[in-house]
């Protein structure tokens, strides 16, 4: 098979950028090693940036979106007893939405056969061949035999655990990383959320987030750990954990219902500088990790597909590869911005083991700062809702 991108990863970036190309009349395809179903199956975060929402209109794939997503205007910053709202859209004309990145997977999902983009699932053994020359190209094996798939570009959307990122050499590559002496506990359930904006809480016992999918769906997390285990917590001891944290802020209380996923997720911050590497380009989650406080990751992967997919373009369509040559440039410095953004509010809002008494001291007086400054909320806002492209 020949193509002109070959994208690595059928998860929102891969699919995002797939169907940004088809539009514009670049051949692609896209490959991922897992079943539509798994892909599916992962569930993430939910708060989409207008970079985000804009490229589903650009494509047309928006009506669901805009049909069910939630618009939300500001959010909470929260101490034990005070709650410290972000009015978002006052203080930057903006809102981001509430619509989970399982649906909009799916969305484009469904698109993929009427767009004419390609997607080959349950690909085993993925590998990338012949980044430098000029002819790259990607092998898989599919019912029992190998394929391969000639390519122009190689477009690397395949997360943190990817074949792509481990195809660039050792010594070509850059990276940085920040591990958390703490993961999110979690739990999903068909309950309405106990408040109509976001939560992200400090408390005395650690940080809490309580979070929706929707107006019947509700998303919960506290810290743990990253010694604790899920099978050392009962639904009804999370739950009467979390109504002790936000009963007391939350305008309707914490309801409880059967799970539909429990897990505890690590925390990491972490960049690979090397987002390009002869014919291959890396975007999203296989390049950087930011711990989901802030709601960055796949706002950050929509960003990276934005740039990749108008270099790309302006490479088949107008034989100008200016985009191409500055990609990396241009898709780090918006990184390291929301790198520098989660790792402030993980900072902020968590209980670090190697804090004392003076750290808990400036965690609240940055807080009360927070409160009473407009241009300190104005800074959080104009992070949260999603800095220009």
């Amino acid at each position: 098979m020949k193509t002109q991108v070959a994208i690595i990863g059928a998860g929102p970036s891969g699919l995002l950028l797939g169907h940004l190309l088809r539009q514009a009349g670049v051949d692609c395809v896209v490959v991922e090693r897992a079943s539509p179903d798994y892909v599916l199956g992962r569930i993430r975060a939910g708060v989409l940036e207008t970079v985000t929402t804009d490229l589903m209109t650009r494509l047309g794939i928006d009506a669901r979106m805009q049909a069910e997503g939630l618009v939300e205007a500001g959010f909470n910053l929260a101490t034990n007893d005070r709650l410290i709202r972000i009015d978002i859209t006052a203080l930057t004309g903006r809102h981001v939405m509430v619509y989970g990145q399982t649906e909009l997977t799916r969305d484009l999902m469904d698109a993929a056969p009427d767009r004419d983009l390609t997607v080959i699932y349950e690909a085993g053994d993925v590998a990338l061949h012949a980044l430098e020359s000029d002819a790259p190209f990607v092998t898989y094996s599919k019912d029992g035999e190998t394929h391969r798939i000639d390519a122009a570009f190689i477009a690397g959307c395949d997360g943190f655990h990817g074949p792509s990122r481990k195809a660039i050499p050792a010594s070509a590559v850059r990276e940085f990383e920040r591990v958390y002496p703490f993961g999110w506990l979690g739990i999903l359930a068909d309950v309405p959320p106990c408040h109509d904006e976001l939560i992200y809480a400090n408390t005395d016992a650690g940080f809490a987030l309580a979070s929706m999918r929707s107006k019947t769906r509700s998303r919960y997390y506290i810290q743990v750990p990253l010694t604790d285990r899920v099978e050392n917590w009962s639904e009804e001891r999370l739950w009467d954990e979390l109504a002790a944290r936000f009963d007391p802020i939350s305008d309707h209380q914490v309801t409880r219902g059967p799970a539909l996923e429990m897990s505890i997720a690590p925390l990491r911050s972490y960049v690979f500088e090397t987002m390009r590497h002869g014919r291959l380009f890396l975007a999203g989650d296989s390049a950087h990790i930011v711990p989901p406080t802030g709601a960055k990751g796949l706002n950050l992967a929509a960003s990276d597909v934005a740039y990749l997919s108008d270099a790309l373009i302006a490479h088949f369509r107008d034989r100008d590869d200016a985009a191409l040559e500055g990609y990396q440039d241009k898709a780090l410095a918006r990184i390291w911005k929301a790198e520098r953004f989660s790792w402030y509010l993980t900072k902020l809002m968590h209980r670090f083991p190697e804090d004392g008494a003076f750290e808990h001291r400036m965690q609240a007086a940055e807080l009360d700062y927070v409160a009473s400054s407009e241009a300190m909320q104005t800074a959080i806002a104009e992070n949260y809702v999603g800095l220009p492209l």
